[in-house]
């Protein structure tokens, strides 16, 4: 593990991903949760969810940050 490459997931980005694919929330309702827009939850998904399909498919580590 200490040779592979590492992919930072913020915490946000950890929470958003808890909350719409393992809480199965909507957009709307994870926004709720973590006190942001929509929009913005839209936006932090989208980019946990590029960061986590890259590093499956360039075997990266994903580090929590």
């Amino acid at each position: 593990m200490s040779e592979l490459e590492e992919c930072i997931l913020e915490k946000d980005e950890l929470e958003a991903i808890k909350l719409a694919d393992y809480d199965n929330l909507s957009h709307e309702n994870g926004a709720e949760k973590m006190k942001i827009s929509r929009a913005t939850f839209g936006r932090i998904l989208k980019s946990a969810r590029n960061k986590i399909a890259g590093s499956i498919l360039k075997g990266k580590a994903i580090k929590i940050s």
